[in-house]
């Protein structure tokens, strides 16, 4: 994580600055606004600026978005002057911290705003194959494609590739493609010399170059510029790229990982994405699942979630109950691991007693999740299988497995998608169990309804 503090405040920034080395940030000071400036476009980059308040914040944000430089800003000040951290926030800073600093607050404000985290979180065993690919090619040198539905965890998956590479103490630069306007894209990928367009008041380096021996991050490739393609291209098969308004190529040395939530092959057929430059970026193809293709990753998600916003909002960590947790295992997910998370944030906020109850697993519009789903099979199925589970002593787990895949499928109505993805289990291990429940004389339900048969 890259720091840059601006302003002095007596010393104390920079006892803030040494807390945050501590907590393994790299740090540059800047003394003023133009030379802040001056460090973000020479290419050291910064991932959060901590900025004494008696700068002029509204000045540096105006002259960011004058650059089109998105850092976040922590306004920082000597006394618990509430009017200072007001006019801050108003200004364009995310948080005020008062000063002398406190080694928790760095800790929690460097965490709660870069939200760097590269652990994956997973239980599945759809999801798993894919983080053990992920793990087997990130030590390489390998460009990487990954590809999934929108939030299911592309950008996670990314930064997990990077911490595991030889790459890991180098820069994770990303770059959205989808969000930065066609025009602005070339500028913000190669950078740009002073006066190579109105507005471009001086050098600034581009995302390539502040890479430099580290991970270029382009997510949804996809949405490139076919004449911009070109130009990527030239980029990743010479390691050099060319500055906008420059006359001299730059040499550049990084990895690129690319995310898209669209079939590049189809965008190769449509003529709006370059066959050359798909197969360049698709050494490797990291898949991501759906979440509800992963059921076994939702409760575990959820847990990890609960924690994380009970922990970001002061709030005990609750347990969910059995009706929620039942409640999350039958949702479709349209949004996914996104969706989830959000979800889960409004859950731990508005939820009171003792655990967090189905009724605070709410949809965006304030609906009960369980109530708003649609999905009458699988929750016939999840009701099911728990009934099946209510009485088990005296019983082996072989014998309530058994029972559990048996009773499930046939409230799925013998369709065997369903049912694997209500227990958590992969297609593969559902019909081997079936098999074998079969060559042991049990009656398996046969797809889409009808008569008990003896095979699966």
């Amino acid at each position: 994580m890259r720091l840059l503090i601006i302003g002095t405040l007596g010393g104390q920034l920079t006892i803030a600055s040494k807390i945050a080395m501590d907590k393994g940030a790299s740090v540059t000071h800047a003394d003023s606004i133009d030379q802040g400036l001056a460090v973000l476009r020479s290419g050291r980059g910064a991932d959060l600026m901590m900025v004494d308040v008696a700068i002029d914040i509204r000045e540096l944000v105006e002259k960011l978005e004058a650059e089109r430089i998105h850092v976040p800003i922590v306004a920082c000040g000597v006394t618990n002057d509430a009017r200072a951290a007001v006019r801050a926030i108003h200004a364009g800073a995310k948080e005020y911290i008062p000063l002398p600093p406190d080694p928790d607050l760095i800790a929690a404000v460097l965490a709660a705003v870069t939200q760097d985290n590269r652990d994956m979180i997973y239980r599945d065993e759809a999801m798993a194959a894919v983080v053990k690919l992920a793990q087997q090619v990130a030590a390489s040198e390998a460009s990487v494609l990954i590809t999934g539905e929108s939030g299911t965890g592309k950008e996670v998956l990314a930064r997990f590739v990077h911490s595991r590479s030889q790459r890991a103490k180098k820069p994770f630069i990303s770059v959205n493609c989808a969000a930065i306007p066609e025009n602005l894209l070339e500028s913000e990928l190669f950078g740009h010399e002073k006066g190579a367009f109105t507005g471009a008041l001086a050098r600034r380096i581009g995302k390539f170059e502040e890479a430099n021996g580290g991970t270029l991050l382009l997510d949804e490739i996809s949405e490139m510029d076919v004449r911009l393609q070109a130009k990527l291209l030239r980029a990743i098969q010479e390691r050099v790229i060319d500055r906008v308004g420059g006359g001299k190529p730059v040499p550049v040395d990084i990895r690129i990982i690319a995310t898209s939530n669209r079939n590049l092959a189809e965008a190769v057929r449509a003529g709006t994405f370059r066959e050359d430059l798909m197969f360049r970026l698709n050494v490797v193809n990291l898949k991501i699942p759906a979440l509800r293709d992963r059921p076994g990753d939702i409760a575990e998600l959820a847990t990890h979630f609960v924690k994380k916003y009970s922990e970001a909002n002061g709030l005990p960590v609750r347990p969910l109950s059995p009706e929620a947790r039942r409640a999350l295992a039958v949702n479709r997910w349209p949004g996914n691991v996104r969706e989830l998370e959000n979800t889960l944030h409004r859950a731990v906020i508005l939820s009171t007693g003792a655990e967090i109850g189905v009724d605070g697993i709410l949809s965006p519009d304030g609906a009960r999740l369980d109530s708003s789903r649609g999905t009458g099979v699988a929750e016939q199925a999840a009701l099911a299988a728990e009934q099946v589970t209510r009485n088990l002593v005296g019983r082996t787990v072989a014998e309530v497995e058994r029972d559990l895949i048996l009773e499930t499928l046939r409230h799925c109505l013998g369709n065997r998608t369903h049912a694997a993805n209500i227990l958590g289990i992969s297609i593969r291990t559902l019909r081997n169990k079936l098999n074998e429940y079969s060559a042991d004389g049990a009656p398996i339900p046969p797809p889409h309804g009808g008569e008990m048969k003896g095979a699966a």
